[in-house]
């Protein structure tokens, strides 16, 4: 983070991946440097970020969570995320199950019909 604001004075954003492991990383010190640190947008993918939307937006940080099915961007959405970006199969996305491989542009279509 500190690197990029050496690289530029326009706003940027951080990913915040998370995967369940057999030592999970240290998610909530990340939401915290995410937070001191006044990145401007923090995306999170592959695990539910309702544990962190007040956190986040407290800071003053907009939040966006990659969605790799209907039901995880639905459930973003409730959460208080403030933009769901729609990824089909084709974009490898954390948390995808073999059995909902749908591509990108069938996935879009059902969140416009939602």
């Amino acid at each position: 983070i500190r690197r990029c604001r050496t690289m530029t004075d326009k706003p940027f954003g951080v990913n915040v991946t998370i995967l369940p492991m057999l030592l999970p990383a240290d998610y909530d010190a990340y939401i915290e440097v995410v937070c001191s640190e006044k990145v401007a947008v923090c995306e999170i993918s592959g695990g539910s970020p309702k544990k962190y939307v007040k956190q986040l937006h407290d800071a003053g940080v907009v939040i966006v969570h990659k969605s790799a099915t209907m039901m995880h961007a639905i459930k973003a959405q409730e959460a208080g995320v403030d933009f769901v970006e729609i990824a089909g199969f084709e974009s490898s996305v954390a948390g995808r199950k073999g059995d909902d491989d749908i591509g990108t542009w069938v996935i879009l279509t059902k969140a416009l019909e939602k």
